[in-house]
């Protein structure tokens, strides 16, 4: 048995079904399922969004720079070896070549301690901290996206595998042996291209990070400050204004 027209009408379903077909009606806009971004949030590393780019604003896909740092690390490590074993074959037990009078020379010398001649009765403790520093940059390769930092980690590590080479290789023992140096400067030291690399990506590496430059690519300003903006600055100004344009209330409480 039906449900008379005008009683129905006064039920909820009723009143629903009423208001629906009222003509203008429409739903309310479901809310947007997507997450809000932060934009404190920190940039994903391998995403650039740099406004120089050609397509501004378009996120690109950054590369990573493992292979240049391989590249690097392999030309210094093998320039290294080759000069060491072409100086013990041809100069070692020879009398030195100057190449600049007294000032540069060429002699073969067995150096057991660290670059430049410094500590020779620490030989072990050099080859624990040359491995140190070989196992680092393959773990930081992991994240490495900038390519001056691929350069310079790329000579810390074939600098220190080539000495590590000879620490291992040479005599008196493993782990134990003497490094070849032969490049002689005057009232300097005696060092090799292994020394030279080193100290060439220890500098490159002070010069980035004084320059705010990280090795996934990304800057300081890009990080942000605190609860600063995206380029290090606060939003106190901006409170400040929101407050200024505040109406004025009355005693009333209405503006």
């Amino acid at each position: 048995m039906g449900v008379p027209y005008a009683r129905r009408k006064t039920t909820p379903l009723g009143v629903a079904e009423s208001i629906i077909s009222t003509p203008g009606f429409q739903k309310a806009p479901a809310a947007d399922s997507a997450a809000p971004v932060d934009p404190a949030a920190p940039a994903d590393p391998a995403v650039s969004t740099d406004p120089a780019d050609p397509a501004a604003g378009t996120p690109v896909r950054r590369r990573r720079r493992i292979g240049v740092l391989l590249s690097v690390a392999l030309l210094a490590y093998l320039l290294d070896l080759g000069s060491k074993l072409l100086v013990v074959a041809r100069l070692e037990y020879h009398e030195p070549i100057r190449i600049a009078g007294d000032w540069v020379m060429l002699q073969a010398i067995r150096n057991p301690g660290a670059a430049f001649g410094m500590g020779a009765a620490m030989t072990i403790v050099f080859t624990v901290i040359a491995t140190t520093v070989v196992v680092v940059i393959c773990r930081l390769a992991r994240k490495l996206y900038s390519l001056p930092w691929a350069i310079a980690l790329g000579l810390l590590l074939g600098g220190a595998f080539g000495n590590l080479t000879d620490r291992i290789f040479r005599s008196p023992s493993t782990f134990r042996g003497a490094v070849v140096d032969f490049i002689s400067v005057k009232h300097f030291a005696v060092f090799n291209l292994a020394d030279s690399a080193i100290v060439c990506g220890g500098v490159l590496v002070v010069l980035l990070s004084f320059l705010g430059t990280n090795p996934d690519g990304t800057t300081m300003r890009e990080h942000g400050g605190g609860d600063g903006t995206a380029d290090g600055t606060t939003d106190s100004g901006n409170a400040d204004r929101t407050v200024e344009q505040q109406p004025a209330e009355d005693g009333t409480g209405k503006a």
